[in-house]
């Protein structure tokens, strides 16, 4: 005969689930204010609340919300994008990504072995190429059967003059030195959803065969370098970390600093280099919220967001903090700035607006960035100072510059799949910055930063925008000798991963007595004469 434990066993039963059900809502509600960053403008918001201590408590409140609002009128304040087309586009692609692995990759890949990663990636490519010419394919069909469904459109009425007298149109100022055209922008490198199913698979064969040899991932990567010499001693790649935003979105009349970034010195370790900026921007949290100061936030890079309106005064806030610290800027470490010029370009002006209300034409910005960097010694590289379709520009900076300073291209540079059909073209800048995402595989790295070794092209190791707890671009970076790597601020689990596994790397190195000294910053020379590898970026249109 079965108990059933009557009315009290039911009752457990029930307050069981009802714990269970309110934990889930409680971890759904966690997950919701997390990925819209409530905890940490709540902290930040009650932080300078407290230094400042208003006599109207809830009116300060009032406007800090206000300011964070997305129908915020105060140009002052800086409001935030939802982005809910671009989820729901990144939504739709890892859908399909999935679809991607669980049957048609899953299917090609069935017995092959992890080893032969060359093998895989070269499956991989083909198999995402024939989607994409099924995609245009399909693409070509339609736009046949919408002009066949299209009804013959009649011409437009011609309309009457209204009055014989024609108003004239003021005559323009003639400026004494006519500035050219700038070059129009080039369409953006085309995303087809589901893409990232193929360097995400490239990525988990190499794993697996790294976990099948028994040996680390950074290893593996550098024996499919083919780099025998480099695994008797690899060089850590110098940390690019991100101390400072303080670009068009951070509410400040300023807009040409997307990021300042400290570079330490080349001869410390990670782990003194990582306390060092660790330091710096404690100091730094310490002077956002110092009275008078105004409204900060932490950026999703990792580092603090404040907007200025002089570009000087970011450089001078950084001073003050390293005497505070007791460091030399300019040799304890050094300064890198991402200008983000791409996003700067006023199209209709044809002139890049660095700060509000001051537009300057890209020949203009050359003397811009000379004056810049001969204020301020210790900046040792510029991050896309221009846009990629500046090409005449990106050349005269280069001859001018380059000797005292990296010149390095990140949004404009080319995608890696141009790179590897087409190569590095012009070399108009030092180095670029390549990224791990969506159909780039293991293989394809390989082979761009063999391109960039052979063209004495500096290879940078970057973040993408997505946030993910994988840790596996440090084992890259290292594997491919990457000589800087660029990973936002100290600030985020997501970038915090990162840096705790470039940390267990130079300790592993330093165990098995295989770690190399990184070398002192050399600036490779780009001359203003430089032969043209790509017909297609000639200016002679």
């Amino acid at each position: 005969m079965s108990v059933s434990g009557g009315p009290a066993a039911s009752s457990r039963r029930s307050s069981s689930l009802e714990a269970r059900d309110f934990y889930q809502l409680k971890q759904r509600a966690a997950e919701y204010y997390r990925s819209n960053a409530v905890p940490q403008r709540m902290q930040q918001v009650l932080n300078t609340m407290f230094y400042e201590k208003p006599d109207d408590m809830y009116g300060h409140l009032s406007v800090c919300f206000a300011a964070m609002s997305n129908c915020c009128s105060d140009p002052n304040y800086t409001t935030q994008d939802t982005g809910n087309n671009d989820n729901e586009e990144k939504a739709q692609s890892a859908n399909i990504a999935l679809g991607w692995v669980n049957e048609p990759l899953n299917s090609l890949l069935k017995g092959l072995l992890p080893a032969n990663q060359i093998h895989v990636d070269k499956l991989l490519s083909e198999y995402f190429q024939r989607k994409v010419e099924e995609d245009e394919e399909q693409k070509k069909k339609d736009n046949k059967e919408e002009k066949l469904t299209e009804p013959e459109s009649l011409p437009p009425p011609v309309s009457a003059a209204i009055g014989d007298k024609k108003k004239k149109s003021p005559k323009a100022k003639k400026s004494l030195v006519p500035e050219k055209n700038i070059n129009p922008r080039e369409p953006p490198e085309p995303f087809f959803p589901g893409s990232v199913a193929i360097g995400a698979v490239s990525l988990a064969i190499a794993k697996a065969s790294a976990r099948l040899q028994n040996i680390i991932l950074y290893l593996h990567i550098a024996s499919l370098n083919q780099a025998e010499e480099r695994l008797k001693e690899m060089s850590m790649p110098l940390p690019l970390i991100s101390i400072l935003e303080c670009g068009k979105s951070s509410g400040g009349k300023a807009h040409l600093l997307k990021e300042v970034i400290a570079i330490p010195k080349p001869s410390l370790g990670y782990k003194q280099s990582i306390k060092m900026i660790r330091d710096l921007q404690q100091e730094i949290s310490k002077w956002m919220f110092a009275p008078k100061i105004g409204l900060a936030a932490m950026s999703q890079s990792g580092c603090w967001k404040k907007g200025y309106d002089h570009i000087e005064q970011p450089f001078e806030m950084i001073q003050e903090v390293c005497t505070a610290l007791q460091l030399t800027l300019g040799d304890d470490l050094h300064l890198m700035l991402n200008c983000a010029a791409h996003e700067l370009m006023d199209y209709e002006k044809q002139k890049y607006e660095v700060i509000t209300g001051v537009l300057k034409h890209p020949d203009e910005m050359i003397e811009f960035y000379i004056n810049l960097v001969k204020q301020y010694p210790s900046i040792i590289g510029l991050i896309d100072p221009l846009r990629k379709e500046d090409v005449e520009q990106w050349s005269k900076l280069c001859s001018l510059l380059s000797p005292q300073c990296y010149i390095l291209a990140d949004a404009a540079s080319r995608s890696i799949d141009k790179l590897l059909t087409e190569g590095l073209g012009t070399k108009l800048y030092s180095g670029l910055v390549v990224k791990h995402a969506n159909q780039t595989t293991i293989s394809n790295l390989i082979q761009v930063a063999k391109l960039m070794e052979e063209n004495a092209c500096i290879f940078i190791s970057g973040l993408t925008d997505e946030e993910t707890m994988d840790d596996s671009i440090a084992d890259i970076a290292v594997g491919l000798g990457a000589r800087f790597i660029k990973l936002g601020g100290l600030c985020h689990g997501e970038r915090v991963a990162k840096y705790n596994r470039l940390l267990a790397i130079e300790e592993e190195l330093a165990q098995r007595g295989a770690l190399g000294k990184s070398p002192e910053h050399v600036f490779p020379v780009i001359g203003a004469e430089q032969e043209d590898l790509n017909p297609e970026m000639n200016l002679s249109n």
